[in-house]
């Protein structure tokens, strides 16, 4: 029998000794919470700074860190660089099943749909005819980059592409400039920088999926990009990753309480990218696999819950 809810929550590891709350700098408590978000101008970068705002409100210090985003967030929460941070499902599940480090999950936040994106005038029509083209498969140190390379090996490219390692609006303007043939983004639907775009198109990739599952879990999803985002007459289906709200597995509990609390409590101002998830619901938000919700984090839903 599938076990409830209630009694997922009740099984989840108590709460662990006390800790100083807050951002004091008393015990293992931060004297501000270090808050590693994204580039400037991206999804988690301006998510992250309407979550600081709302912290402060709260009465915490808050620091946000500018990163390449998932992998290089969880590094630094590990390292003890950062105390929160935001992570696609894949990189986090990679951090805790692989690399064993000890971050923790917060919320599930809501969906992002991998983009692979190419000029509406290029034939290319699938993931495999990019062999030995020229390609972005996301910023050094971001989840993009990393579930771009998973989508690639699960293609099976006769030979493989000619890489380049660019952020969003690098590769924009590397695609209009003819220096690449394609680039991967994982983000909401739409993108805004993607979105103000003429003369683009993506490149279904739902087929990879089952492999993608076999080899790494249901951290990967079937997902559609509706019919009208970037101007495409028809939906196209796609391989969707949650974004996770992560911390550092020592953060006290008091203070991981107090983040998920106001982020559930200012949802509606903080304005999540519209996708599945993207209103913050705590039924979402407590799925996060093999990631385990930190104490405070698991307090706070049970509080839900009853």
């Amino acid at each position: 029998m599938p076990i409830s809810r209630r009694a997922f929550l009740g099984a989840l590891p108590g709460a662990c000794l006390a800790l100083a709350a807050g951002c004091s700098g008393s015990g293992d408590g931060p004297r501000e919470l270090r808050l590693a978000t994204g580039l400037a101008g991206g999804p988690y970068g301006a998510l992250g700074d309407r979550l600081a705002e709302e912290l402060r409100r709260e009465g915490i210090g808050v620091r946000v860190l500018r990163t390449a985003a998932s992998v290089q967030n969880l590094t630094m929460m590990t390292d003890g660089r950062a105390d929160a941070g935001f992570s696609l499902a894949d990189s986090a599940d990679d951090a805790v099943r692989v690399r064993h480090q000890a971050v923790s999950a917060l919320a599930r936040m809501y969906m992002n749909y991998v983009h692979l994106v190419v000029r509406e005038d290029d034939r290319i029509a699938s993931v495999q005819e990019l062999a030995g083209r020229a390609v972005s498969l996301g910023v050094e140190g971001s989840g993009t980059a990393v579930t771009a390379a998973r989508v690639l090996a699960a293609a099976g490219l006769e030979r493989p592409p000619q890489v380049v390692r660019l952020g969003l609006d690098a590769s924009i303007d590397a695609l209009r400039g003819g220096r690449i043939e394609a680039f991967f983004w994982s983000g909401g639907v739409p993108t805004p920088a993607l979105a103000s775009l003429d003369g683009i198109r993506l490149v279904p990739l739902e087929s990879l999926v089952p492999v993608l599952r076999r080899g790494f879990g249901p951290v990967y999803e079937h997902a559609s990009v509706p019919s009208g985002a970037y101007g495409a007459t028809r939906p196209v289906a796609t391989v969707g990753t949650p974004s996770y709200l992560m911390c550092r597995t020592s953060l006290p509990d008091d203070l991981a309480h107090t983040i998920t609390e106001t982020l559930f409590r200012a949802r509606d101002r903080l304005q999540a990218p519209s996708a599945p998830g993207g209103r913050l619901d705590e039924r979402y938000a407590i799925g996060t696999g093999v990631v385990p919700l930190h104490p405070g984090a698991a307090r706070y839903y049970r509080s839900v819950y009853g």
